[in-house]
């Protein structure tokens, strides 16, 4: 019995899946990884379209963050994605820190700051990720930086991974929508 509990909570918590790293991308897929990366500014503020005060305090899932607590994460999350390319980038396989995400969304601005200012923020990362992604040569995405919790990364598997977080999350927000 608790086997099928297991796989609803797990579909709650995933609803697009779990991120499966890839050992590395053809120049199809990566494209496709940019084209999701730069679509998710768009798909967030029609996900937050007509939502207010009572919605951002409500839970997104059961056992989540609140859905003003979620949008501020994917803002969050998406700030250091940007900076972790960067750093790829510009640095010889760096060692980027981690952070917990957990205490990040309860720290005051994610109570007190309008969800609305984080999806500016969402789409103003979005906006200079995309360039720096857009500019790069193939090899430039064979360049890795090192995870202390997920090892070494390229920034192939960064821009694979973020593709799947920010639809992963906006598919949140979409059921949620769905359920009110």
């Amino acid at each position: 019995m608790s086997g099928s509990s297991d796989v609803a909570t797990d579909a709650q918590r995933y609803p697009i899946g779990r991120f499966e790293r890839p050992a590395e991308c053809s120049d199809h897929q990566r494209a496709v990884h940019i084209a999701r990366i730069a679509a998710q500014p768009g798909h967030l503020a029609a996900a937050m379209s007509g939502l207010d005060a009572l919605d951002y305090a409500a839970l997104y899932r059961p056992g989540g963050w609140t859905v003003r607590q979620l949008v501020h994460h994917m803002a969050d999350s998406h700030a250091n994605a940007y900076i972790r390319v960067k750093l790829a980038l510009t640095e010889h396989e760096p060692t980027i820190k981690p952070y917990d995400q957990d205490a990040w969304v309860m720290l005051a601005d994610s109570e007190l700051v309008s969800p609305l200012v984080s999806l500016t923020m969402f789409t103003a990362i979005h906006e200079r990720l995309v360039a720096v992604l857009q500019s790069l040569e193939p090899a430039h995405f064979a360049r890795t930086l090192l995870h202390p919790e997920n090892g070494p990364m390229t920034i192939d598997q960064l821009v694979a991974l973020y593709a799947w977080h920010g639809d992963h999350h906006l598919r949140h927000l979409e059921r949620y929508r769905e359920s009110r």
